[in-house]
């Protein structure tokens, strides 16, 4: 071949040949044959060009992406908004507290009741007391760094929003775990309260307390002692009447799933609702799925929560709801802006313990 070059540098070759041409080749060939180090220059070169080709791919492949620009978050569930009121505001306090009143009639005449002759007469006395509830900081750090925001305003995107959007999942997150199982100190949530009564659900005909074992029937007569249960605690007002009931999903899918009817168009669930001794006293009863009663009953069984849901009887204070406070620059770590998120949340306040229940082992 290389006979072949110095012919190409010496004019020959064939009918239109550039001498110039063939005296390039014939020096591209000497080069070639010199190891690396030593005039390896075509060498070098060569392996150049294969970086290139081989960048321009990756970059064309880059190019055929078809990008999808939104941005998959976690997937979680919260709740707490669903089953229980919230009363908002109050400032930074250290407690919450409520007042209570409680009547006694002195004398024997409890009723007042009089005859022609009596002089009996029964005196009013009322003893008023006080509840205090704890009340507990919450707070977050967003942290952007400098160097971070300008790469994501070239892609379009906002770092500072993506944050955000995981404080506030937070924020929602500890507001549900503080109402079903209360604060990290030891405080109580909607689902663990000792001072709620407490009951096992009775055996079904398969000598079994689990619903899936039970008829229809069996299920309705729990849901009904729960709620007669609630109503005979609060000396029959029907305002205490439980009207709000959790059970855990499982239990509520198989209530979901299961027809009563022989026409196959009536569920269980759809057959509480409609049947439960609430519905005759103008109480509407509600069934909702929550992971909290999984395994919160005795001996880790399931648990079904029944109360009402209504600030009356019961609801969780937020004294200062989610705030943005302030944002400050630091030269820390290559420079980045700092917000800070604050909160206050309380602990759920039970302000009636007659309406409530729990029933274990379903």
């Amino acid at each position: 071949m290389l006979e072949q070059f110095s012919q190409y540098a010496n004019g020959a070759g064939g009918v239109g040949v550039d001498p110039s041409r063939g005296a390039m080749l014939a020096r591209m060939m000497h080069d070639s044959a010199l190891p690396t180090g030593a005039g390896g220059g075509a060498l070098m070169g060569l392996g150049m060009s294969d970086a290139a080709i081989a960048g321009g791919m990756a970059f064309l492949q880059s190019e055929l992406e078809k990008l999808d620009p939104k941005v998959r978050e976690p997937l979680t569930s919260v709740t707490w908004m669903r089953d229980i009121p919230v009363k908002s505001g109050g400032g930074w306090v250290d407690f919450t507290s409520v007042f209570n009143v409680d009547y006694q009639i002195s004398g024997p005449n409890m009723y007042g009741l009089m005859g022609g002759q009596s002089n009996n007469i029964p005196t009013m006395q009322a003893n008023l007391n006080k509840d205090i509830y704890r009340v507990f900081n919450w707070g977050n750090i967003l942290k952007v760094s400098f160097i971070d925001l300008q790469k994501m305003q070239q892609v379009g995107r906002s770092l500072e929003d993506l944050l955000d959007k995981g404080i506030k999942l937070n924020w929602n997150k500890t507001l549900d775990a503080v109402t079903y199982q209360g604060p990290i100190n030891g405080q109580l949530g909607l689902v663990n309260n000792t001072s709620v009564a407490r009951v096992a659900v009775p055996v079904g005909a398969s000598q079994q307390t689990q619903w899936i074992y039970k008829t229809p029937m069996e299920i309705l007569n729990d849901v009904n002692s729960l709620m007669v249960s609630t109503w005979a605690a609060s000396q029959y007002d029907t305002t205490g009447m439980a009207d709000h009931i959790l059970i855990p999903p499982v239990q509520f899918a198989w209530i979901a799933s299961q027809i009563v009817s022989s026409a196959g168009n009536v569920s269980i669930l759809t057959y509480l609702l409609q049947n439960n001794i609430g519905k005759s006293q103008g109480r509407n009863l509600n069934i909702f799925p929550s992971r909290w009663c999984i395994g919160a009953g005795q001996s880790g069984s399931d648990r079904m929560v029944g109360y009402v849901n209504d600030d009356d009887r019961l609801y969780l204070d937020v004294t200062v709801p989610i705030s943005r406070v302030m944002t400050t620059p630091t030269v820390a770590e290559g420079g980045a802006y700092l917000t800070l998120y604050l909160g206050q949340v309380g602990v759920v306040k039970f302000l009636y313990y007659q309406p409530v229940q729990y029933s274990d082992g379903i």
